[in-house]
């Protein structure tokens, strides 16, 4: 069963108010309360208590949500995925990048 989703209009495949392009597609499990979320901005505006990052010792856990398919990775999966759901092959916006740092700690 695919796990929920929190966030800002979403739309099916995770797609936020804050995040609408055709790659937009994950979702991330926050550290911090163990909630999906469509992003950083999504979990700021619905939660009371500051975002947590994952720390490099728990990257074997199951943080990241395809969109398309509902597969979880963990974050050494994600990181390793070349911006590609390993189960359903869907493209991933390879400028998430750009913003590991707000979920997982810097390498």
């Amino acid at each position: 069963m695919r796990p929920p989703v929190h966030g800002l209009e979403l739309d099916p495949e995770t797609r936020c108010a804050h995040w609408r392009g055709p790659l937009d597609i994950i979702a991330l499990k926050m550290r911090c309360c163990g909630r999906y979320y469509a992003c950083h901005a999504c979990h700021d505006a619905l939660e009371n208590h500051p975002v947590r990052v994952w720390p490099k010792a728990e990257w074997d856990q199951t943080a990241v949500l395809c969109g398309a398919c509902g597969h979880e990775l963990s974050v050494h999966a994600y990181l390793a995925s070349g911006s590609r759901c390993p189960a359903c092959e869907a493209a991933f916006n390879p400028g998430c990048r750009n913003h590991h740092h707000l979920y997982f700690e810097p390498e």
